[in-house]
């Protein structure tokens, strides 16, 4: 026989007023990790609907017992859990929630499970509550029923840059536009929000016990966000930062103006930026480097990229370390430096010119120069479209000589690594050229507008220029009789395009299903992750569903799911859940082919993804008929 706990009216009314302080916590987190900001706001504004349910328990008079008493303690119990998953998602390491996002919201869904659990069993009649605040309770109960396991196209755009970064082979500037482009989506672009990733990371290590394979797949992303920012230095989670700065003062005596406002050293060599600004030069020209066009410290967008010495200040900071026996780091290659962007400028501007002569060997010198620049460094991507290279280029692509046009899309490519240069490359109406490129070019050069498709479609209006100029199908005909570098090019090019709905329908129409179909059979080209990643797009589309939704697929999902390596079962299990979900017939044919053990036993043993795919796909077959 179940004990019956009694507490007085003073101490359910304290019990109450925990679970209000911690709504009122949770209301005040301001700072949730975007992977998750939608579905925290929800929970928060769901959680706030129990108010006046507690403040009406709070009024009563009497003492709360027996059921009464477990269902608050159980409730106390559900917040308590909201507040630790909330408060992870608000102070927790941004690259982990993304790679986590699945396992976060199956906790999210664990949270609303017991939340409704725990209403369940309040007793509202013998508590006396009013019968509005009774419809509210039941309001917010039927919202957490309702809420759903999503995948947005931003979370799809995010599994599928993690899954270039981690497990592309090829290192190639398109990987650096990826890197920037999850350092934007992921918020980890300031020195602000590097540092406080880096607590939040060393904090994680430690509740982890230590280093795993994840943990150095974040430390590893983390180390490049920080290169892409300009910040050189050594991630360590173990101490303070290494970095190669001459040398850190650390006094409280030194005046705030001698210090870098990047680095927060103090500055030997201080150069003015075209907002008036200070900094080190070496940490400016990284920031510059680094695709960034703006001044660090106020934001604004810098009219040019010109760096002037600030002798002034230069000597003042002299003056003063000589006064306190400090001697700063001499530099060797001042004076050089402060010409290196002078000399640059000033070559690319000739090659610029070069691109128009009458003379064929001094344009094709001028590309091939204007290529290799393009590679070495953002800020030669902006000196030369700052100097009306890209309309030039744009040009060349249709000269009639192979060579000509596969440095000129490559060169585009390299150009297309910078935001802005997306939008004029676009605008210049380079995407029908790159696309006959693609069609009739040179290997290199298919594959490289295959990748040049691909960069200047992470604008989602360019995703629609590729889809209404018909570019679809020649990265489908890459797919399928390209080289091996031309397919994987070809495939990361239409994964990113299938992201607009209507271009799944043209990569449909264009006989996309087959050539994936032959990746996933033929095991040595090693790209079965990526065809079922667009497998998985298609699928959500009615069309894809039809052509996907055959046995013989359906019969391959399930030998990957048996046989495959782990990281292939799980994309294999998302893409039949997926099907299933839209066609209960398709989850029978998976039983029929023998889905249900190797299904249990990823759900025990798969990867955290394939596990939670597998057990979504089990309750899903145990509404089927027919289950062993």
């Amino acid at each position: 026989m179940e004990r019956q706990i009694v507490m007085d009216s003073s101490s359910s009314s304290d019990l109450v007023r925990e679970m209000m302080e911690v709504i009122e916590t949770v209301g005040s987190y301001a700072g949730f990790r975007v992977t998750q900001r939608k579905e925290c706001l929800n929970l928060v504004r769901r959680l706030t609907l129990l108010v006046p349910l507690l403040e009406e328990i709070m009024e009563l008079d009497y003492s709360v017992s027996g059921l009464g008493l477990n269902s608050l303690l159980n409730l106390k119990k559900a917040l308590l859990g909201a507040k630790k998953l909330l408060k992870t998602c608000n102070y927790g390491s941004k690259i982990y929630l993304a790679m986590e996002s699945e396992a976060v919201m199956c906790r999210f869904h664990a949270v609303y499970h017991k939340v409704n659990h725990a209403l369940d069993d309040i007793p509202f009649d013998k508590l006396g509550v009013s019968i509005e605040v009774k419809e509210q309770v039941e309001l917010m109960r039927m919202q957490l029923k309702r809420a759903k396991r999503r995948t947005d196209t931003q979370d799809m755009e995010l599994a599928m840059d993690m899954m270039v970064i981690f497990s592309k082979k090829d290192e190639r500037n398109a990987d650096i536009a990826i890197l920037e482009r999850l350092a934007n989506k992921l918020e980890l672009h300031t020195i602000a929000e590097l540092k406080a990733e880096k607590t939040a990371i060393a904090k994680l290590v430690k509740q982890r016990g230590g280093y795993n394979e994840t943990m150095h797949q974040i430390v590893d992303l983390l180390g490049k966000f920080k290169q892409i920012a300009g910040i050189d230095e050594t991630v360590s989670l173990d101490g303070p930062i290494s970095t190669r700065t001459p040398q850190t003062c650390q006094s409280p005596l030194v005046p705030h103006e001698f210090l870098c406002p990047i680095t927060l050293e103090i500055m030997t060599d201080p150069v003015i930026v075209a907002t008036g600004q200070t900094y080190e030069r070496d940490s400016i020209r990284k920031w510059l480097n680094s695709n960034h066009r703006t001044c660090p410290k106020t934001g604004q967008t810098l009219e040019n990229l010109s760096l002037a010495p600030n002798f002034a200040l230069r000597n003042l900071i002299l003056q003063w370390c000589e006064k306190n026996n400090l001697e700063l780091p001499k530099k060797d290659s001042y004076a050089s430096s402060v010409n290196y962007s002078a000399e640059i400028m000033e070559e690319i501007s000739s090659l610029v010119l070069n691109l128009s002569s009458s003379q064929p060997n001094v344009r094709r010198d001028a590309i091939v120069k204007i290529r290799m620049l393009s590679k070495e460094n953002p800020e030669n991507r902006i000196f030369i479209a700052n100097d009306g290279g890209i309309p030039r280029l744009v040009q060349l692509l249709s000269y009639p000589d192979s060579n000509i046009q596969e440095h000129t899309v490559t060169a585009l490519l390299n150009l297309s690594i910078d935001e802005t240069n997306k939008r004029l490359i676009a605008r210049e109406g380079a995407i029908p050229a790159i696309i006959e490129i693609l069609q009739n070019g040179t290997d290199e050069a298919r594959e490289n507008s295959a990748a040049a498709l691909f960069s200047l479609s992470m604008l989602d209006e360019n995703k629609v220029l590729v889809g209404n100029f018909n570019g679809i199908p020649p990265l489908v005909a890459l797919l399928k009789n390209g080289t091996m570098r031309g397919k994987k090019d070809a495939a990361t090019a239409l994964f990113n395009l299938s992201l607009n709905q209507a271009n799944k329908s043209r990569a449909i129409k264009a006989g996309i299903i087959p050539p994936l179909l032959h990746l996933l059979d033929d095991k040595n080209l090693g790209m079965i992750d990526e065809a079922l990643s667009i497998l998985l797009l298609l699928a959500s589309h009615p069309e894809g569903q039809n052509e996907i939704g055959r046995l013989s697929f359906i019969e391959t999902l399930v030998e990957i799911i048996r046989n495959g390596t782990p990281k292939n079962k799980e994309c294999a299990v998302s893409v039949l859940l997926e099907l299933g979900l839209n066609n209960s017939s398709l989850i029978l044919a998976a039983l029929q082919f023998g889905v249900y053990e190797p299904l249990r036993e990823i759900s025990i043993s798969g990867t955290n993804r394939a596990q939670r795919k597998a057990n979504s796909l089990l309750q899903h077959m145990s509404k089927c008929e027919h289950i062993p």
